[in-house]
């Protein structure tokens, strides 16, 4: 009878030559026929030949309890391809690193960054540790000096974090790098809320640590008493304005940020006011709010939504089953299905390759919200001030690899390959591909790097927040 040997990856192979001549090899981990050995050793008088197929190239064995349970959207191992796009996406972060503070440049080579792109940082240092494009070395010296940092920036009107920060020296600036107190974002707070929440449950002995950063801030302002998130901005006499903050999309986003932490946010956590437009037979959902009274654009982005999906599978914050098959903040996820499906629906009708968030862009007006919908009118791209940008209109990097981890579909195959191999090594992915074909984003953002390797650990671990530390 002819006996089967199948060799399981890794191999470990050890071979040598014996004195009388007889050659060996030892190969662990075989299975031969139908029995698990730990090591076979084959010899022979005559040269050896061993060959090998299916192998991965590529293994890492980080495991968590509730590691590799299924969940939306695709489920396994990174292939070599994508453990290679992993360690493109964290190049980004040893490229930018700020040796002084821990932080990371929020874009490129200009050493500013926002609490937004400091959760993007967290992001990207969780999943590369549990993908293993680092060492736990690597992830607890940069952990820890960026908690000391976080722990000790200077605050606005000493509140709570200012918007931006210079990040080699963690001073408050303002957009232009300049010193100064321009306002606190509610909604940069709750993500940055979101990933310490992730970090301590990830690794409780860095708890205390990460406790410490938020209980220095006072979020008597941020928060009101019927649950709604304010933000606040320097005005042009020296005094400080609070305005709510948030729209369907972001706002429940960063309001679970807050829950998270104990806060009653429910009212920032519902989608009223809300209403539906008709895009490509999708009834894509809005914020009801007119931006013509409360002064604020209700843009319909891919960004929020996927966030919510990878890192928390669209469930509630006090939800701790970890079930990756069911979201329990059930709303989230259907509007996410409406938001993933027209943009799929586009593509069917037109042609055009459609994954759209915000994202940067080169030279003025450098910022643009790429939207599904906005002020009125599907696929409409603006840059802050509410000017219309067509030809900034782009395929997101991030939303694209967002949106083929959370839905294992045709058309997210073609997004996938639409910005697989859009980087540079050591400096990470492009922001996008323009629509118009102008070519790529010629930036790279850590946000855009942050997310694309989060999505990369959902497609292992299923959603980001795994609620395995009881003590917390």
């Amino acid at each position: 009878m002819t006996a089967l040997a199948v060799f399981a990856a890794p191999l470990a192979l050890d071979a040598q030559q014996e004195d009388d001549g007889l050659r060996a090899v030892s190969i662990n981990g075989v299975t031969l026929d139908g029995v698990a050995y730990d090591s076979v050793t084959i010899t022979a008088d005559t040269a050896l030949r061993i060959t090998t197929e299916g192998g991965t190239g590529y293994t890492c064995d980080r495991r968590l309890l509730s590691q590799s349970s299924p969940h939306f959207g695709r489920n396994g191992a990174l292939t070599e391809r994508e453990f290679e796009m992993a360690k493109t996406a964290w190049s980004y972060f040893e490229t930018f690193f700020q040796p002084e503070t821990g932080l990371v440049n929020a874009v490129g080579n200009f050493p500013s960054t926002t609490l937004w792109d400091t959760a993007s940082y967290i992001s990207a240092l969780v999943a590369a540790y549990e993908l293993c494009v680092i060492d736990k070395r690597e992830f607890n010296r940069r952990a820890t000096q960026l908690l000391n940092t976080l722990r000790n920036l200077p605050l606005y009107r000493g509140e709570a974090p200012n918007k931006v920060y210079n990040a080699a020296t963690g001073a408050m600036v303002d957009y232009a790098n300049e010193p100064g107190e321009i306002g606190m974002s509610a909604n940069d707070i709750g993500r940055l809320l979101v990933w310490l929440q992730i970090m301590k449950e990830r690794h409780p002995y860095l708890a205390n640590s990460v406790d410490n950063v938020p209980m220095r801030w006072n979020f008597c302002n941020l928060i009101n008493e019927d649950g709604r998130m304010f933000g606040s901005f320097t005005q042009s006499n020296g005094d400080t304005r609070y305005v709510q903050e948030g729209r369907l999309g972001y706002e429940e986003y960063a309001a679970k940020g807050f829950a998270l932490w104990g806060f009653d946010v429910d009212r920032a956590m519902a989608p009223q006011p809300l209403e539906y437009t008709m895009i490509y037979d999708v009834r894509v959902p809005y914020d009801g709010r007119d931006p013509r009274v409360f002064r604020s654009q209700n843009y319909v982005l891919t960004e929020g939504y996927i966030l919510d999906g990878l890192e928390m599978g669209w469930d509630m914050p006090d939800d701790r089953t970890n079930d990756g098959m069911v979201a329990s903040n059930g709303w989230r996820a259907e509007f996410a299905q409406r938001i993933y499906l027209v943009q799929q629906r586009r593509f069917e009708q037109t042609g055009i390759i459609t994954a759209r968030s915000e994202h940067q862009v080169e030279g003025s007006p450098y910022f643009v919200y790429d939207s599904i919908f906005a002020n009125g009118y599907a696929w409409n791209t603006l840059d802050p001030t509410g000017e219309y940008q067509p030809d900034r209109a782009a395929v997101s990097a991030k939303a694209a690899v967002g949106l083929w981890a959370l839905w294992d579909t045709d058309y997210t195959d073609l997004l996938f390959e639409t910005v697989a191999d859009l980087s540079q090594p050591d400096r990470g992915f492009f922001e996008g591909l323009y629509e118009n074909g102008n070519g790529y984003i010629p930036l790279q953002t850590a946000n855009n790097n942050g997310v694309i390797l989060a999505a990369l650990l959902y497609k292992v671990q299923g959603p980001i927040l795994q609620r395995v530390n009881q003590n917390t």
